[in-house]
């Protein structure tokens, strides 16, 4: 599974209620091309501070759950995010973190996540539910039991390298603020 093949599983088992934060780069390219819409808050140029924006929505909106697509590297740059997260406990958020172990949107370099374990930080930082999959059908179970969950939730999702490159996200931030307010 790649990282598009991912981010459409995910996609897929949400509702349209579901509010989605997507990390920036790739995966915010990818969420735009395959289902783009005003719950999509993308993340332009902001590394690392997906888990962050998630956390206050999640806290803003505790009657809607908030799926976080955060990468390996994104989430790297913000680990103690994961601390914060932990200890503020909310109920509706779900931190996908998508790994390929490298920076696959600036060019594949290495990340720590081989030698970090980013699961176990999440279940040391006070996260109610955290997984580790490696394929299409575990990632739709483990997704489908924590939408339906108390979290916080945290899923790795191991991914394969993918060279496909969606088109640039086309909003300015402030568009994409101002769509994302009226949900």
């Amino acid at each position: 599974m790649n990282r598009s093949e991912a981010i459409k599983i995910v996609v897929n088992a949400l509702g349209e209620k579901e509010l989605l934060v997507a990390a920036n780069g790739l995966i915010s390219r990818d969420l735009a091309a395959l289902k783009d819409a005003p719950r999509n808050f993308y993340m332009l140029g902001s590394m690392g501070l997906g888990s962050s924006i998630g956390l206050g929505i999640a806290l803003s909106l505790p009657n809607r759950k908030v799926i976080v697509l955060d990468g390996d590297g994104n989430i790297l740059m913000n680990l103690g995010s994961l601390a914060t997260i932990g200890s503020l406990a909310p109920k509706n958020l779900i931190h996908v973190v998508l790994d390929n172990e490298s920076h696959e949107s600036t060019g594949g370099q290495p990340t720590a996540s081989r030698t970090t374990k980013i699961d176990k930080v999440a279940e040391a930082s006070g996260f109610r539910i955290t997984e580790k999959v490696y394929d299409a059908q575990t990632l739709k179970k483990v997704l489908k039991n924590s939408l339906k969950c108390q979290g916080p939730s945290l899923i790795l999702v191991k991914i394969e390298r993918s060279d496909s490159v969606a088109p640039r996200v086309l909003y300015e931030p402030v568009e994409i603020r101002e769509r994302f307010k009226i949900m």
